[in-house]
């Protein structure tokens, strides 16, 4: 490797030298992971090689020099300094620079849709900056709690600011929709607390959690006076967001500036409202299917269902002058490839929530994901993801919002009694069992019946029930 001499001075030295020390107070809800800078420590005024390759990284950066610069760009939203900001500062202009070179690469796609909305509901412009905090401005980003999306929507929230998701397509997937109900979600969050700062902690972790901070605060006023009280990751999260603000406004001063920029063909949009093979679209097209999914990221398959609804895509300029050529031959066309195999697909999935109508299902004592899944004929999985569950973890009195499989339910709730029922029947003498039931309890119900006896009759060899199943019980 080839190196040359240069002369290191303390101020640079002692730049480098924080960066080893991971001053940050938090652990970073970002996308990316945290960089460990390596550097063979010197005196000052002593001669040491480096790399010919290795970056300027500016490092003259007083507290005072910051505040100040942040005090410059501040609009609506406070941009207070402090050492936590400091610390989220450094990250990104020191230790994690490609991931701020990476931001300013993506920001001109979605920034001009971002500031459209916030315009739109008279909301702050800085606010664009909080989706890179979220998603990293991915608008397919999932994370690990089941977020979605260029705003990181929990399915429950998601259905709650009419984002539709399906086995087909997820609007929290998409940055027009996912951006409107952001911007719904930020207006309603600062009504509520009267406060920038407290609304964006209260986007990260829900308004329970922020108001439980500032009752524990002694009602305090400002996110700073909350802080101590708040989640960890809460905690962090306005200092990050602060801080993404700097790094992109100052990337001269800390030698970012990235030129390259990610960007989207011309588009036009197209109505359809039957199956669509985006794949066959493409090829007729002459275009290409990657376009069609970076300009459609909510549409998970490649494919648009024939369900009766009006959807309207985006499709590359050039391609739909094509298509207006010999639209109908081409839309007949791509309405007819893969159908069969994707219609079976999702009939297959119980996630599919087509044609189905939605329960909000009480927890009784006893209940058990498992049997609440089996009842309904949905899975596990699908319940836990409708509702944000994060384990099996459930408890009485809890709701949950399902979408039955009536064609795979054991029982539907309409058949199923109640427990104050006693649900033994006179001529066949059997019982329905109940959520939370166990042999013993079922046993107690009919005088001379034990568990042996019960499985004896039945046939059973475990103790392990069902909700909706018929037990003889003499």
């Amino acid at each position: 490797m080839k190196y040359c001499v240069v002369v290191i001075f303390s101020l640079f030295v002692s730049t480098l030298a924080l960066a080893q020390e991971d001053p940050l107070p938090d652990t970073l809800a970002l996308p990316v992971e945290l960089e460990d800078l390596a550097i063979e420590d010197s005196t000052s005024l002593e001669l040491v090689a480096l790399p010919s390759n290795l970056e300027y990284i500016p490092g003259n950066d007083t507290p005072e020099l910051l505040a100040d610069r942040l005090s410059c760009i501040q609009q609506k939203i406070p941009l207070t300094y402090n050492n936590t900001v400091h610390g989220f500062i450094d990250y990104f202009t020191v230790r994690n620079r490609d991931y701020t070179r990476m931001m300013q690469r993506r920001k001109d796609i979605f920034f001009p849709v971002f500031e459209e909305y916030l315009k739109q509901y008279n909301l702050p412009d800085e606010l664009k900056y909080l989706s890179i905090i979220e998603s990293g401005l991915n608008p397919r980003a999932v994370s690990r709690a089941r977020a979605v999306g260029l705003w990181q929507f929990m399915s429950g929230t998601g259905r709650y600011f009419d984002l539709k998701t399906d086995w087909y397509v997820d609007d929290r997937m998409d940055p027009d929709k996912s951006t409107d109900a952001a911007c719904r979600y930020l207006a309603q969050l600062y009504r509520m607390f009267g406060n920038w700062e407290l609304a964006l902690a209260a986007y990260n972790s829900g308004p329970g959690t922020v108001r439980k901070a500032v009752r524990r605060s002694g009602y305090k006023k400002s996110f700073w006076e909350v802080y101590p009280h708040l989640p960890r990751e809460t905690r962090a999260y306005v200092p990050q967001f602060i801080a993404i603000i700097y790094a992109l406004n100052y990337t001269e001063q800390h030698n970012l500036v990235e030129t390259a920029r990610e960007v989207v063909p011309p588009y036009d949009t197209l109505a359809v409202n039957k199956f669509l093979h985006f794949e066959t679209l493409a090829k007729l097209t002459g275009t290409c299917l990657e376009d069609l999914q970076k300009l459609n990221p909510s549409v998970l398959r490649n494919v648009l269902p024939a369900n009766g609804r009006l959807s309207v895509i985006k499709i590359p300029t050039h391609a739909k002058l094509m298509l207006d050529l010999n639209r109908a031959s081409i839309l007949d066309s791509a309405s007819k490839v893969g159908r069969k195999e994707n219609e079976q697909y999702a009939s297959n999935s119980s996630a599919n929530t087509y044609g189905r109508e939605m329960v909000s299902y009480k927890v009784v004592s006893g209940d058990v994901l498992g049997s609440i899944a089996i009842r309904h004929g949905v899975r596990i999985e699908d319940i836990k993801s409708w509702n944000n569950l994060p384990n099996n973890t459930i408890r009485a009195g809890q709701r949950l919002t399902i979408w039955p499989n009536q064609n795979r339910a054991v029982a539907s709730s309409s058949t199923v009694a109640t427990k104050e029922t006693i649900l033994l029947s006179p001529d066949t003498k059997t019982y329905i069992v109940q959520p939370g039931d166990t042999l013993w309890d079922i046993s107690k119900k009919v005088p001379g019946l034990t568990v042996e006896k019960i499985k004896t009759l039945n046939n059973l060899k475990s103790n392990t029930l069902q909700p909706g199943q018929k037990l003889i019980v003499g």
